[in-house]
């Protein structure tokens, strides 16, 4: 079998779309952190809070929601709760699980945050697309997805 390894201008690419989504993430997180006091995975946990039923999910559903290991969970978990942004309790329907549930501080703490950051969406990736690289953004998103789950 033989490995075929990308071409100077492949990887120019790949570095310059890795180099671009840091500098995309690290902009997207200062202004969060500016202008909420939130930082992304703050802002992941309490939008998968506000989208459930009932502002609330088991630690294990919200770990796959957000797509992170239940021990990142745990711990980002663990800070939140001492900032009072959601809190823990014991599974009516499981003795051995946790749900996670929204405060009323987490739950405005989120609407504040949202606005700006929806603001922010728009002015560091949305305006600076025209509407044909959005569009190729969004392709380029969900192939790599398909890729992924094939493999």
């Amino acid at each position: 079998m033989t490995t075929r390894f990308p071409t100077r201008s492949e990887l120019g690419i790949w570095r310059d779309y890795l180099e671009t989504g840091e500098a995309v993430r690290a902009e997207m997180a200062a202004r969060l952190q500016r202008s909420a006091g939130l930082s992304p995975g703050d802002y992941a946990v309490l939008l998968a809070l506000s989208e459930a039923t009932g502002n609330r999910l088991r630690s294990s559903e919200l770990a796959a929601a957000i797509h992170w290991e239940r021990s990142r969970v745990s711990h980002h978990l663990a800070r939140m709760e001492k900032r009072g942004l959601i809190r823990r309790e014991d599974c009516p329907t499981d003795n051995r699980g946790a749900e996670v549930v929204l405060t009323p501080t987490g739950s405005s703490a989120f609407a504040a945050a949202t606005r700006p950051h929806l603001r922010d969406i728009r002015e560091i990736f949305v305006d600076a697309l025209t509407p044909a690289q959005l569009e190729a953004a969004g392709e380029i998103a969900a192939a790599l997805r398909a890729h992924l789950a094939r493999g």
